[in-house]
């Protein structure tokens, strides 16, 4: 599936110009062939239309967990630092009632 696939090489002569020059170059005859993609004897895969869907939604299903744990965990995050500010508020005045006693 993700081995490269070649075009087959030209073997096509060379087409010949309609009027004829003084000077014609001879082809260029590559100096070593090609390499060729080994031949896997595993299936590839094919996605079928139903296929595409089903990754299509299981992607957005992924999408949508991923983002409801980030809001929670970042609204979980918020509640605490509003809870520790109350706290904070709290133990000043307290402290500050104590020292006018």
């Amino acid at each position: 599936m993700f081995t490269p696939k070649y075009p087959p090489q030209d073997t096509a002569p060379p087409a010949t110009a309609t009027a004829p020059t003084a000077y014609t170059p001879a082809p260029v005859q590559p100096s070593a062939p090609a390499p060729v993609a080994p031949v896997s004897n595993r299936p590839t895969v094919q996605l079928t239309p139903g296929s595409a869907l089903a990754l299509a939604a299981g992607g957005g299903a992924v999408v949508l967990v991923v983002g409801a744990v980030l809001v929670s965990l970042l609204l979980a995050v918020a509640i605490t630092g509003v809870s520790v500010a109350v706290v904070a508020v709290v133990l000043r005045l307290l402290i500050k009632d104590l020292h006018k006693h």
